[in-house]
C-alpha cells in the first residue's frame, strides 16, 4: 500500500510501509541512536549514508516522504528525526517481549543496552534447565518454560525471541503462537512453520556476512 499524508504531515493509522522503507527506515533509526549517543545534535544524509551505505537522495527520498525534517546545509536534528521516525515506525512507548532460552547467546542478548534504547523492554526469559530457573538473565530471572503461556498473557506480550537449539526451535514457535505470539525472532537455524497471520524475522550472522562479502568483494 503506498504511504499518504494527513493534514499535519504524520502518518494515518491505515498506511502501511513497505518493507524496504521499513527496513531503510529502522536502520536510520539505528544510526541517530548511536549518533545521540555520541553527544551529535545535527547529522546530514551523507553521514547517515556513510553508515548505512544507502544512497544519500534516497535518504533525502525517505524522509522528506513524511515531512520537512531538514535543512539544506544544515542537516537533520537528532532529537527530532528520532522522534518523527519512531512514530512512523509506531515504536513510541514500550513493548514487552519474551526472551526464550537462557544459554549463552539468551544471555548475551537480555545483557545488551540495544533493546532498552528503542523502549523494548525483555519482559521474561525462560528455560527448560531447573539449573538456569531462578538466576538472573541481564535484569530479569530465568522463569520456567512451563509458565510460558501463562506470563506472556499476563504481560501482554506478543513478540518472542527464540534463542534455543535448531532442534527446539519449531516447538518454542509452536507454544509462542498458542500462546497468543504474533512476532518471532528467530535466533536459531530452523526454519520456522507458522501461520501467516505470525511474522518470523531469521537473524544469522552467517547468511548475513555472505551478504556483505558478495557486495564487497565482487
Amino acid at each position: 500500500m503506498s504511504q499518504t499524508l494527513d493534514t499535519k504531515g504524520s502518518v494515518g493509522a491505515s498506511d502501511r510501509l513497505t518493507v524496504g522503507v521499513a527496513a531503510r527506515l529502522s536502520r536510520y533509526l539505528q544510526v541517530l541512536t548511536q549518533a545521540k549517543k555520541m553527544g551529535k545534535e545535527r547529522i546530514s544524509s551523507q553521514e547517515i549514508s556513510d553508515y548505512t551505505n544507502i544512497n544519500a537522495t534516497q535518504i533525502r527520498r525517505d524522509l522528506s516522504a513524511f515531512g520537512k525534517f531538514g535543512k539544506r546545509g544544515v542537516g537533520y536534528n537528532i532529537d527530532s528525526l528520532l522522534g518523527e521516525i519512531r512514530k512512523i515506525l509506531r515504536t513510541q512507548g514500550q513493548h514487552n517481549i519474551a526472551l526464550i532460552g537462557a544459554g549463552r547467546l539468551g544471555q548475551a542478548i537480555a545483557s545488551s543496552p540495544i533493546f532498552a534504547e528503542h523502549g523494548i523492554n525483555i519482559a521474561a526469559v525462560f528455560d527448560t534447565d531447573p539449573d538456569k530457573v531462578g538466576r538472573g538473565v541481564g535484569n530479569v530471572p530465568v522463569s520456567d518454560y512451563a509458565r510460558l503461556t501463562d506470563t506472556i498473557r499476563e504481560k501482554n506480550i506478543i513478540v518472542g525471541v527464540v534463542a534455543v537449539p535448531a532442534d527446539n526451535a519449531q516447538k518454542v514457535a509452536n507454544d509462542l503462537v498458542e500462546s497468543g505470539v504474533r512476532i518471532i525472532f528467530n535466533y536459531s537455524e530452523a526454519l520456522l512453520d507458522v501461520p501467516q497471520d505470525v511474522a518470523v524475522h531469521t537473524s544469522n550472522p552467517a547468511v548475513e556476512l555472505l551478504y556483505a562479502l558478495y557486495f564487497y568483494l565482487t
